[in-house]
């Protein structure tokens, strides 16, 4: 009988040692996954306009802008009759100046954190698959062909682009979005001045301390912010981008279903009564 006892109890300890383990490991890689995560840029105001600048709006062609657009501290804008605003025009009212403020601390932000990737001078970002993170290039990032960004079936995921000067796409540029990533979780904090070019299919936020312009054609699923310079327009699209709450089990979530279900294993086996 005591022999029996010995037995079992080594057993039930064999047992509970690579529960615990696993439970330990996922942990582990929950934390990691978590971790990897950047947290979002707060827009504050600013998440309500499609189109904001410093220094004046011109639109050249017909232009389709979903959400809110402004302009402070220049008022003027150009060729408003060429646009179809599913949003109000707040031009240089106490909105778009709060907006204005708002968009500095975004900007500083942005530009503040700590990158999981650096890029040399004049990075080209073709070809290129990324998952959640930050993302610098020390002076100019260019595009000349298609970036897919991948969520890897988490919604929340999150990438920020800060670059010291420029940022330039080619003509008929993509960002293409896969496994549940979403266009408002795109950021790009761009130094000087964006260009985007002709016939563009460009996704996120753009961020920039100068100007902006859009290429005949471009279209943005995101925001075209400009702090201190002008926004020109050309025959665009710009849709500013609302959360979706997308119910896709990702890699975190399965890991904290694990690590549950292995610490409840632990705690029911602990529990029982040693077999005589």
């Amino acid at each position: 009988m005591k022999t029996t006892f010995l037995l079992t109890a080594a057993q039930n300890c064999a047992q509970r040692i690579p529960m615990s383990l696993v439970l330990a490991v996922a942990t582990m890689f929950l934390y990691q996954n978590a971790s990897a995560i950047p947290s979002m840029v707060t827009l504050g105001t600013d998440s309500s306009f499609a189109v904001l600048a410093g220094s004046g709006i011109t639109i050249t062609g017909p232009t389709t802008i979903t959400g809110d657009m402004g302009t402070y501290p220049t008022p003027s804008i150009s060729g408003f009759g060429n646009v179809t605003l599913n949003g109000v025009n707040h031009a240089d009212d106490a909105v778009t100046q709060l907006a204005k403020n708002d968009l500095v601390t975004a900007y500083n932000d942005a530009a503040g954190r700590a990158c999981d990737a650096t890029y040399g001078g004049g990075f080209d970002l073709v070809g290129l698959t990324l998952n959640s993170g930050v993302y610098n290039g020390s002076s100019s990032l260019f595009l000349s062909g298609t970036l897919t960004l991948d969520a890897q079936g988490n919604p929340d995921a999150v990438w920020i682009f800060q670059t010291g000067s420029t940022l330039i796409t080619a003509s008929g540029s993509t960002v293409s979005l896969i496994n549940g990533a979403q266009a408002c979780h795109v950021f790009w904090q761009v130094g000087s001045s964006a260009t985007l070019g002709t016939g563009t299919d460009f996704i996120g936020n753009i961020l920039a301390l100068t100007s902006i312009t859009l290429d005949t054609g471009t279209t943005v699923d995101g925001r075209v912010l400009a702090r201190n310079g002008a926004v020109t327009l050309d025959n665009n699209i710009i849709t500013r981008p609302v959360f979706n709450a997308i119910t896709v089990p990702d890699s975190g979530s399965t890991l904290l279903l694990l690590g549950c279900g292995m610490a409840g294993l632990v705690v029911f086996r602990r529990r029982l009564p040693a077999v005589a």
